[in-house]
């Protein structure tokens, strides 16, 4: 995928396009029924991970807020391409950046096709501290264990193995290949507690732009969230 030309068009998804979808919303803590992970049991995820590395350098790879919020201390960072999967608006939330009454989307890596991404490297004289950090971010409860995967990726130094996170994932929350018009509806409208679910899209081709990424799909969703947003508060004056 080619870096943005620096005439490129701007993002339409402007931030005050986005500051009219923040709201207050309720935490209303954990999906019902999900359990957290004790104390013990993320110890033992962080080593079983660890494990897994092999003694090698230990690379994540983010394709979306791991981007702009890794949530650990990170020693080195380069461009990469997972083949093989491409980003999706799959995963339904009621929490977060969504509620009861308007179920949000956020990003999951589905099969076929590439993700451009970036890698980052944890620091190697505390690996399992780190591990243990985005970890806790990532996964935090029983339900979402089958979430995290070993894949390779592609990057301009060679091939690499790097663990990502939301990979494959399959059940009654995932929403697969949905209208791109579909997602826009809803990312324009869902948030939480945490924020909306136009602020994490804004915020994820924002920064994929700064690391010279544009994901096609993305970029029209951007665009096509700019719109609704611009057309609810129209409707609304």
């Amino acid at each position: 995928m080619a870096p943005p030309s620096e005439t490129a068009a701007a993002i339409t998804l402007t931030p005050d396009l986005v500051a009219l979808t923040i709201r207050p919303e309720p935490d209303l803590g954990p999906e019902p029924g999900w359990t957290a992970l004790d104390e013990d049991e993320l110890d033992a995820l962080a080593r079983q991970y660890l494990a897994e590395s092999h003694g090698e350098p230990l690379w994540v790879f983010a394709y979306g807020s791991l981007i702009w919020k890794p949530d650990f201390d990170a020693i080195d960072h380069r461009r990469a391409t997972a083949y093989g999967w491409h980003r999706s608006f799959c995963l339904k939330m009621t929490r977060w950046r969504g509620s009861p009454e308007q179920p949000g989307l956020m990003m999951a890596l589905e099969r076929g096709g590439r993700c451009d991404g970036v890698i980052y490297r944890l620091r190697d004289e505390d690996r399992e501290a780190q591990l243990r950090r985005v970890l806790y971010r990532e996964i935090r409860f029983r339900e979402n264990l089958s979430m995290a995967r070993w894949v390779p990726v592609h990057t301009a130094g060679g091939k690499l193995r790097a663990l990502t996170f939301w990979a494959g994932p399959t059940g009654e929350r995932i929403a697969s290949r949905l209208p791109l018009a579909e997602v826009a509806h809803v990312l324009a409208r869902a948030c939480g507690h945490a924020g909306s679910c136009a602020e994490y899209l804004h915020n994820t081709v924002r920064h994929l732009e700064e690391f010279g990424i544009r994901d096609r799909n993305l970029w029209r969703l951007q665009e096509l969230v700019a719109a609704e947003i611009r057309s609810i508060h129209q409707d609304a004056a």
